[in-house]
């Protein structure tokens, strides 16, 4: 087995290393979640973490890891009698995001339960973590259910197995760390409140640290074992010091004081529900203990604060997390201490990173996460050194679109059929026109938008948009089984067996059931698509309060793709092509940012747009051909631009059309003179147009309620003629 990378042997990312420790040294803190971009070790820190976990007391042959001196009365393989056990390592248990329910919770073998009685429990991870670390990689592109099972055992330290009335329980308390890269895609805020601690980490800009990096990284690949036994003495000085704040940490106080600060923290900061508070309480305890101290100081409070509060302030899924350090060292001054900060006690190191009591450095030297790194904001926090923008696909473009000799440069350039016809300027393209490229505007206020569905039944990812046939909903009926069995439809099961009973020589009570017997459930929920936005930035919408408009619209649709779990993409077409602002992807996110920075103005090269969009969704087809694919034209449905542009805009269409695309055009036409352009290209896609007023779920209402009322006579006459 390859030995892991030593955690002392870690470059730079001291805010990561000292929450990482800190759970070490407290596990009530609750785990923590690294953000970050790719390629910044996220995966090898938290790996590393594990070598410097005390070991832990077990009963000898227990699946479940009881502690011996209070085992858990309703352990599956118990009871148990307390007394001594064995010690182990704690454990590192890694949950794959491909992972099964099976897997995570454990597996009851049915066909047993059901012919012989017999409770056959496999257990799963929660199990396996027990009393450890549960790990989890891109966290942020987990399965809804298998959150919602971890959200459970997280909130009652237990695991509960049910299958159609037989059940298993067994202790699951561990420590939650999640890594995830925030270009894929955010957290559900329930699970993002699991977490205790959050930080950011980046690449270093430094040119000697990068050096460092690569060079120890070499030498690791090259012999780990070798490079390991480097750095073993400074990884057994540091597993010393994380056994000793452990044992220093029942002693530390927590005085009224600092207990207020934390308060007054929490409540300036608006945080949701008092987790905030307790997490950052825990925190300060433990960073008081791993500097040595019986005392919690005002220090202590802030460095606990930008480290547990930063994920539990986001306001909206486009709000990046951060904490205002001005803010925060102005509460805490306006708080105040109540108890004076203690001078450093007696352990490795000081609070401000001093020599430890034998005059050596710590085991990472004064960068390391118990030097004066380790009392800086988070990177990516307001008031840490501002970063580089992310690289790669989804990164957002700082570009601005170059200006095009075709665009506009006169009121009627944007016309639908072409130069110098006067319906272009209608409703205010002459504006856009004249101008040439505007620069982006705001978006205007988002707002709870109607549900936009795919027809028909889908088998894709679990969401929450369209009907599809999941693991999880209503049943809907019953089949034989297709691989293992699952979930069991126990009344098609009891049907298929009764007929049989006789020749199965029953005599008692109980029912005689084979496999050949056994049904599985049907399911009907919803499932998560592809959202892919084809947004006309052309002079024809770049009235600014039209634009204004058009982004609040498609913000309100990126949001409700976000609470749905669909990935999105973004297609803007101006000038005289089309262009892939946003390539699929789960990142929500990074839509919004692309939108707000969208300039309008020039032609309007409306097939353009819908050909990229054709093209791309032929692309993730081939990707993952079971996410069905939803378009959205959000467009007045102009288009300008060389030969026939109306023409070649129709046949677009068609083609997508024949694709048996599912399409919504979002008709942006205002104004007291509309052309009804876009409620023809709605046509030409087999798809459903509708108003910016319609995309409101309230107007959706009050639609309703009036085609209610007016169909209410209706239904009295043909119930008088039948009569």
């Amino acid at each position: 087995m390859t030995a892991p990378y030593p955690f002392t042997a870690l470059v730079g990312m001291a805010d990561l290393r000292l929450a990482l420790l800190l759970n070490a040294v407290s596990p009530a803190v609750g785990g923590v979640l690294v953000r970050g971009e790719k390629g910044t070790a996220k995966s090898t820190a938290v790996r590393a973490l594990a070598a410097l976990l005390p070991g832990i007391d077990v009963v000898a042959g227990c699946r479940f890891s009881c502690d011996p001196a209070a085992p858990d009365p309703g352990c599956p393989d118990g009871p148990h009698e307390p007394g001594a056990g064995a010690v182990r390592p704690a454990r590192m248990v890694e949950l794959p995001v491909g992972a099964s329910e099976d897997r995570l919770v454990g597996a009851l073998d049915i066909e047993r339960a059901l012919a012989d009685g017999v409770k056959a429990f496999e257990p799963g991870l929660l199990a396996d973590a027990h009393r450890g670390v549960l790990y989890v990689d891109e966290v942020n592109l987990l399965h809804d259910h298998l959150i919602d099972l971890l959200l459970d055992a997280a909130a009652m330290g237990a695991s509960y197995v049910e299958r159609e009335g037989v059940s298993v329980r067994h202790a699951a308390r561990f420590l939650l760390v999640g890594t995830m890269n925030p270009e894929e895609g955010e957290l559900r805020p329930q699970l993002l409140d699991r977490f205790g601690l959050t930080v950011e980490v980046a690449a270093s800009r430094d040119t000697d640290e990068r050096v460092e990096v690569v060079r120890r990284r070499l030498a690791y690949d090259e012999d780990p074992a070798g490079f390991a036994a480097r750095w073993a003495d400074e990884e057994g000085a540091l597993r010393e010091r994380v056994a000793a704040a452990r044992a220093l940490l029942a002693r530390v106080r927590l005085g009224d004081g600092a207990l207020r600060q934390i308060a007054a923290v929490c409540a300036a900061f608006e945080v949701d529900g008092m987790r905030a508070d307790i997490v950052t309480a825990r925190t300060a305890t433990a960073l008081a203990a791993w500097a040595g101290r019986t005392e919690v100081t005002t220090e202590d409070v802030r460095q606990a604060a930008l480290l547990s509060l930063p994920h539990r302030r986001r306001r909206a899924p486009f709000d990046a997390p951060g904490l205002d350090e001005d803010k925060l060292d102005e509460v805490l001054r306006d708080a105040g201490g109540g108890d004076d900060d203690p001078d450093p006690g007696p352990g490795p190191e000081g609070r401000d990173g001093q020599e430890g009591q034998d005059g050596q450095e710590g085991p990472d030297g004064p960068g390391g996460p118990d030097g004066p790194g380790g009392g800086r904001p988070p990177q990516g926090a307001p008031g840490a050194p501002e970063q580089a923008p992310p690289a790669g696909p989804d990164a957002p473009d700082q570009r601005v679109p170059e200006q095009r000799p075709d665009s506009d440069a006169s009121p009627g350039t944007d016309a639908p059929h072409g130069t110098g016809d006067p319906r272009g300027a209608a409703d205010g393209s002459a504006a856009g026109g004249a101008g040439g490229e505007r620069g982006a505007v705001g978006a205007a206020e988002p707002f709870r938008a109607r549900r936009l569905d795919v027809p028909g039944l889908g088998e894709g990812a679990a969401g929450r948009r369209s009907r599809a046939r999941t693991a999880h909903g209503r049943t809907t009926g019953a089949r034989r089984p297709q691989g293992a069995l699952t979930k069991l439809h126990l009344a098609a099961t009891v049907r298929a067996a009764a007929p049989h009973q006789r020749d199965r020589g029953r005599r008692g009570p109980g029912l005689v059931v084979r496999r050949d017997d056994l049904r599985e459930a049907v399911r009907e929920g919803r499932e998560g698509n592809l959202v892919l936005f084809v947004v006309d930035a052309s002079g024809s919408m770049a009235a600014r309060k039209r634009m204004s408009a058009v982004k609040g619209a498609v913000l309100s649709l990126l949001l409700d793709a976000y609470q749905r779990r669909d990935k999105v993409g973004l297609i803007t077409f101006r000038g005289s092509e089309a262009a892939l602002a946003l390539p699929p992807t789960s990142s929500v996110d990074a839509g919004a940012a692309r939108l707000e920075r969208l300039p309008t103005g020039g032609r309007t090269p409306l097939a353009a747009g819908l050909l990229k969009a054709r093209e791309v969704l032929r692309i993730e087809r081939l990707r993952d051909p079971s996410r069905r694919p939803l378009l959205v034209v959000v467009t007045d449905g102009r288009a300008t631009g060389g030969v026939d542009p109306v023409g070649r805009a129709g046949r677009a269409a068609r083609l997508l059309a024949d694709d048996k695309v599912a399409s919504v055009v979002v008709d942006c036409e205002s104004g007291p003179v509309r052309l009804g352009l876009a409620g023809a290209l709605a046509q030409d896609l087999r798809g459903t147009p509708v108003t910016l007023d319609e995309l409101r779920a309230d107007s959706v209402t009050a639609l309703v309620r009036d085609a209610r009322a007016t169909s209410t006579p209706r239904i009295v006459r043909k119930t008088r003629r039948a009569a």
